[in-house]
């Protein structure tokens, strides 16, 4: 191993506390990341997948270079054309181009199920570093190049994989006075987008279960103000309880068997928060403060829950046990802080930060020490995690008549801010779990 590569390896181990799988000459400093050079060939396409073929080989593409580690290089840049899936590569042409890694591929089709496969190199050392095949019926062949994307992004950098996923958010249209507000899904690139309810109720904080088939959300209906479980496999709805005052929130227990959610106080001054078992739908009071306590999230043990509270004059963070117990602040820099939400390996919480006329978004650790903006502006608000907890996104509304609510991401090193593409203004989004 080069002194360079050492010196990547101990800065990304340091910084970020990854396993690296394969040492490359990328370096994270201060919140920059500088890419890898990547060549990702077009994928051999076997007779009648043709189209899907480039589609694919774009896609692993797309996937690596909007993570902010790779840099993939343009394919006519390339020296060696790759004609067979068993060919070996001239790595000398590869070197030439300045490539470090290389991606060789093929998709095939029979019986009606296509499978992707593909072949991953160091060109430095020549050595083959990751292979592997994936096979799905024709109409998931997106969902084949995001795991080929994934295993590659898991190989290079040591990061969990994170692209074949979705994010539920709430799709807005029409005048801005007048929005009407849609339960939507799409690819976390995207793509596919689809709305899921009619747009009859006023929908808030709609949030992923763990096994990523069902989603909780609010609405506030002209009878009534219900939180619902929705099937994205069914598309039916089933009403986890209707309350007769507002609710707010709900959210998920890591075990699935849960949902913890805000309730409004019949006099509408306070709001608590509140635990309902799924299955006997019993209620349990998790705080009892005369305050607004609301935006509940567990932490991935579920033992504990994070949560804004304005108890003390001005909303901020605390943690509590999910029992209700040991209830503390976390947040103390200036400003109002809220909806705080546990990253899912535990160690950070990510929230919205008000000051100075700006919203922010960042992130602390889980007592509050640590606190670091990963990006502020005119309104920011509603973090979600990736399922690897590399990833931040939330949304970002924009003044003006004419002005409305999209969805941007960043890393969580402050680099690689990014709009994430919806049909509409578009809000509070929520990150699935990794598919299956």
């Amino acid at each position: 191993m080069t002194s360079k590569l050492r010196i990547f390896l101990f800065l990304v181990l340091a910084y970020c506390g990854a396993t690296q799988a394969f040492a490359v000459n990328g370096i994270v400093t201060s919140g920059k990341i500088d890419p890898l050079p990547i060549a990702i060939t077009p994928f051999i396409a076997a007779a009648g997948t043709e189209n899907d073929s480039a589609t694919i080989s774009g896609i692993i593409a797309s996937d690596l270079a909007r993570s902010g580690y790779f840099n993939p290089l343009p394919p006519e840049s390339f020296i060696e054309q790759i004609g067979s899936f068993d060919q070996s590569p001239n790595f000398a042409s590869w070197q030439q181009v300045k490539t470090q890694a290389l991606v060789i591929g093929q998709v095939s089709q029979s019986g009606g199920r296509m499978t992707v496969a593909f072949k991953l190199y160091d060109v430095n050392t020549q050595a083959f570093l990751a292979g592997s095949s994936f096979t799905a019926p024709p109409k998931f062949s997106r969902r084949l190049a995001h795991k080929v994307a994934d295993m590659i992004y898991n190989k290079i950098t040591g990061f969990a994989p994170y692209f074949d996923t979705r994010v539920v958010y709430v799709d807005e249209s029409g005048p801005k006075n007048a929005r009407v507000k849609k339960l939507a899904m799409m690819d976390q690139d995207g793509f596919n987008p689809r709305t899921l309810t009619s747009g009859n109720e006023i929908l808030l904080t709609p949030r992923f279960s763990p096994n990523t088939q069902e989603i909780t959300y609010a609405a506030i209906g002209t009878e009534a103000s219900r939180v619902y479980l929705y099937n994205i496999d069914t598309g039916q709805k089933e009403i986890v309880g209707d309350f007769p005052n507002m609710s707010f929130a709900p959210r998920f227990s890591p075990d699935g068997q849960k949902v913890v959610m805000s309730l409004q106080s019949d006099d509408g001054r306070n709001a608590n928060i509140f635990e309902m078992d799924l299955r006997s739908k019993q209620m349990r009071q998790v705080t009892d403060v005369p305050a607004i306590n609301t935006a509940p999230s567990y932490s991935p043990d579920g033992t504990r829950i994070t949560f804004e509270s304005d108890r003390g004059g001005s909303q901020q963070v605390y943690v509590m046990n999910a029992d209700g117990s040991n209830q503390n602040r976390v947040s103390f820099g200036k400003g109002r802080y809220s909806t705080p939400v546990w990253s899912p390996d535990g160690k950070y919480i990510a929230f919205t930060k008000q000051g100075e006329s700006k919203f922010a978004i960042g992130v602390m650790a889980p007592d509050g020490s640590g606190e670091r903006i990963l990006t502020e502006g005119f309104h920011n608000e509603g973090p979600t995690w990736s399922p690897n907890s590399r990833v931040v996104m939330f949304f970002r509304d924009q003044p003006g008549e004419s002005g409305g609510p999209q969805l941007y991401s960043v890393d969580i090193t402050g680099y690689n801010e990014q709009k994430v593409p919806t049909p509409e203004f578009s809000s509070d989004p929520a990150w699935s779990p990794l598919l299956k």
